[in-house]
């Protein structure tokens, strides 16, 4: 990644974190950062005492090599825990929650603006209540694996930017 493109994913995590700490209403624990080897993540337990969270990651970004590549942003919830150090939560926690997980990738410029419905979305799978029941604030796309709906949602507009690239790469 480029330095500014860095310096981009920092300060929305940064930004995104805090809010979202605060949004959620219960205690989350944020952690690492990009000097470290600990990828940053915000965590928190859910009602059922299971340790979930999220991180916030470059999915495409221009670098030195492809200055023009798209910079495509993804916010994960409850993936890749192999990989991920959590803080300790003491003898409440139950472990991670290894039943649900959900990934959305869009541009850096609707991240924020999805911050309240992702919370929503946690707060309604916290309670067992349909997903997406919220609009968002963005046009998204479900996808479809093998008949199934996914937890991979993207944005119209990081979807369409994904599929130029992919076309030009592609010619």
């Amino acid at each position: 990644m480029t330095p500014e493109a860095i310096r981009i994913v920092d300060s929305l995590r940064r930004e995104f974190y805090s809010l979202f700490a605060a949004a959620m209403k219960v205690p989350v624990k944020i952690t690492g950062n990009s000097y470290s080897s600990n990828f940053p993540t915000a965590s928190w337990l859910d009602n059922s005492k299971r340790l979930n969270y999220v991180n916030i990651y470059a999915y495409t970004a221009p670098d030195h090599l492809i200055p023009e590549r798209p910079f495509i942003l993804r916010v994960a919830i409850n993936k890749g825990a192999g990989r991920i150090r959590i803080p300790q939560w003491g003898q409440e926690c139950r472990g991670f929650n290894q039943g649900w997980h959900f990934e959305l990738t869009l541009l850096p410029e609707e991240i924020l603006d999805f911050l309240p419905w992702i919370v929503s979305l946690i707060k309604s799978h916290d309670k067992g209540s349909p997903p997406f029941a919220d609009e968002p604030p963005h046009p998204f796309e479900l996808k479809m694996y093998n008949g199934l709906l996914s937890n991979n949602v993207w944005t119209e507009k990081a979807w369409q930017l994904q599929n130029r690239e992919f076309a030009r790469t592609s010619a």
